[in-house]
This record gives C-alpha cells, sequence and structure tokens, in this order.
C-alpha cells in the first residue's frame, strides 16, 4: 500500500497558537478491515500503543463541533468509518454553531481537508481543528470503554475490535500528556515547548513521518546546576 504524506504549516492567529511543526495527513495509511469499508479499532490500537502513543477514545461525531486545540499533548487522529470535512488553524468566532459551521464565523486562514476511512491526521499541539460535514449522519457518542481519557479495559484491544462502528468515528491517541479542550488564547510559547515524540504513530521511527518532518528534541530538559 502507498500511503500519501501531506503535510501543512499553520502559522498562529490572534486566537490559535498553532505550531512550528507541520501538521501532517497520511491518506489511506490504515486498512480496511476484511470485508467491510471500516478500520479494525483493536489494530489501530495495536500499531499506536506500540509506538508509545497513548489510545484514549473512540467518538461518533455529530454534524459539528466547536474549533479546539490542545495545549499539552500531541494528538494523533485515526479515522475509522465514515466520512467528514475537518477545519485546522483556525478558532470560530461566534459560539453559534450554525455560523461557526456554515457561514464565515471563523478566523481567516487555516485549511479544511476531506477525511475518509483509513486516513491519520497528526496534530502538533496547539493546532485549532473542527470536525464538520460528518457523514453518515449519526448523534455524538464515546464509543469505547471509559470517560474518554483511557480505555477502561483489562483487554483493550479486544474491546476496541468488538465496538460496533457506525457513522463518522475517529479514534483519539496522544503523546506529551493528557488532552485539553482550549477554544481559544493560552500560553503560546508553553504550548510550542511540548516535546516532540520519539515514534511517530504509524511509522515509528521511520523518516516517512513526523521523525524528520518535526524539527526539535524529545530528549528531557537538564536541570541546571
Amino acid at each position: 500500500m502507498v500511503i500519501n504524506v501531506r503535510q501543512y504549516h499553520l502559522y498562529p492567529t490572534n486566537l490559535i497558537p498553532n505550531s512550528p511543526r507541520p501538521l501532517l495527513h497520511y491518506k489511506n495509511a490504515l486498512a480496511m478491515k476484511r470485508g467491510t469499508s471500516h478500520c479494525d479499532p483493536g489494530e489501530v490500537w495495536d500499531m499506536f500503543t506500540q509506538n508509545e502513543w497513548d489510545v484514549h477514545w473512540i467518538f461518533r461525531y455529530s454534524d459539528t463541533q466547536l474549533s479546539h486545540y490542545h495545549s499539552k499533548a500531541h494528538e494523533c487522529m485515526a479515522v475509522l468509518s465514515g466520512t467528514a470535512s475537518i477545519r485546522f488553524g483556525v478558532a470560530d468566532t461566534s459560539p453559534d454553531m450554525n455560523e461557526n459551521t456554515y457561514n464565515s464565523a471563523w478566523e481567516d486562514g487555516g485549511v479544511v481537508l476531506e477525511a475518509e476511512a483509513g486516513d491519520v491526521f497528526v496534530i502538533p499541539a496547539g493546532v485549532a481543528h473542527k470536525t464538520h460535514n460528518t457523514k453518515p449522519r449519526a448523534d455524538f457518542a464515546l464509543l469505547s470503554p471509559g470517560k474518554g481519557h483511557g480505555i477502561d479495559s483489562d483487554d483493550p484491544k479486544r474491546s476496541l475490535s468488538n465496538i460496533k462502528l457506525d457513522g463518522f468515528t475517529m479514534m483519539g491517541a496522544y503523546n506529551g500528556g493528557d488532552w485539553d479542550f482550549v477554544a481559544t488564547g493560552g500560553n503560546f510559547e508553553k504550548v510550542w515547548s511540548v516535546p516532540k515524540p520519539r515514534y511517530d504513530p504509524v511509522f515509528g521511527e521511520s523518516e516517512i513521518g513526523l521523525c524528520r518532518k518535526w524539527h526539535g528534541s524529545n530528549a528531557e530538559p537538564k536541570a541546571r546546576l
């Protein structure tokens, strides 16, 4: 399988830090489960975990959500089923969900990418994102066991493999810490200092992924004498 690796440089806005590191989009990175049009969540969990990314959730998305970023960790989102549009790099400028999704209530700039089952997005800490225009339409739901900050199961791989996927679903994994939800503002410099991961969630140590495309060190800072 040939995986198309795309990268997007998103610069700070008045409301969003974004990142010096590029957003990475891996098209068709994940295989479909035999005889289906979706990915096997257990197999994706296995790959991310082996590459030291912590899987926290599988969500089924409704039609839209607030734009937000994570200030303490890098995020990897794997599309397991369905299709959607994801807007990266800009904040919503109105709490009205119709205005900030379908009209013009968001900052200038950013990029809108089309997501489909098998895609993976590697999102640096600070990069805003907003999932919308999901198909098939369904109600928002947490599908994985737990509260969305880790998989609450003695056998996570088996538990995730047994989830019935419908609508637009993604798996979220993190590197650097737990996830938070920041709509606007924050300490931009602190967000940019989240350490570079040791491994890419899909490619491991290969230079195809973030190991080469993201600058910076993953070493712990040394204490001053």
